[in-house]
């Protein structure tokens, strides 16, 4: 059933609108060009007003939403034809799994993430965010930041569940690795 414009637009208004933000900031923390994020966040925006018939009720708006994103963002690369600069997990010169912070070391800053976390400035986690592969950014984007279950998380980036948790697991330890020489300089830790 096809909706008039009227009703189209009250239920972008609705359903949508609220989740702007949120498409804008993930098409930011996905596309390093603040530019060309803005334009993909835009065309979700767009395909996701052209498609609102598609949306069924009752349904995760923000998985469907970051589903266009995902795709939207494909699209982007395709016709720039970009791909060279994203990294491949089996080219990394380390496995990230292996920087786990050692198990004693009388550190007990480590047996506090989320509160180590809240030492740093929103910029030094987004920094070391963008530092990291594009794979494994979308995957804690989707897991620790917009709290996607990892189910969820699957479905919209089109991959199965254990490769959701394994990329949240490497990228939870590449980002400490990344944050660790920053958390030794204000003297969070005394590794």
């Amino acid at each position: 059933m096809q909706l008039d414009l009227t009703e189209s637009r009250s239920r972008f208004d609705a359903l949508v609108w609220p989740h702007a933000t949120t498409v804008v900031r993930a098409a930011r923390m996905l596309i390093r060009d603040p530019a060309a994020a803005d334009d993909v966040a835009q065309e979700t925006l767009v395909k996701a007003f052209r498609g609102l018939d598609t949306f069924k009720d009752g349904t995760d708006i923000k998985a469907w939403l970051m589903t266009i994103l995902r795709h939207a963002r494909i699209d982007y690369f395709r016709s720039r034809a970009s791909h060279a600069s994203d990294v491949s997990l089996e080219n990394l010169p380390y496995e990230p799994a292996d920087l786990s912070p050692p198990a004693g070391n009388g550190d007990a800053i480590w047996d506090d993430p989320q509160g180590l976390l809240q030492q740093f400035a929103d910029r030094h986690v987004i920094e070391a965010l963008e530092r990291l592969p594009e794979d494994i950014r979308w995957t804690l984007l989707l897991v620790d930041v917009e709290g996607m279950d990892h189910a969820d998380a699957a479905k919209v980036m089109d991959v199965p569940v254990g490769t959701v948790k394994s990329r949240a697991h490497r990228g939870r330890a590449m980002l400490r690795a990344e944050l660790l020489p920053m958390a030794k300089a204000l003297r969070l830790t005394k590794e």
